[in-house]
């Protein structure tokens, strides 16, 4: 299938809810780290997913993911 749009693609904005859906499942994954909340913003022209996490100490912390299609390869 070719892309016809990339801002957001229909790739990106399906991938980035993949991503969010799949939290519960990633936060097992992580050994130190508890998700205490995921945001997205999948209507930007690069859809974000930002993930905010607590640490054993109770630190917080936060990772953000930009999901970016390259442009198809033909």
């Amino acid at each position: 299938m070719i892309t016809k749009q990339y801002n957001p693609s229909q790739l990106e904005v399906e991938f980035a809810k993949a991503i969010k859906e799949l939290a519960p499942e990633i936060e097992g994954k992580l050994s130190q780290f508890k998700i205490i909340g995921v945001e997205d913003n999948i209507q930007a022209d690069n859809p974000m997913v930002r993930v905010k996490l607590i640490d054993k100490d109770n630190d917080k912390h936060e990772v953000v993911l930009k999901i970016i299609q390259k442009p198809d390869q033909v």
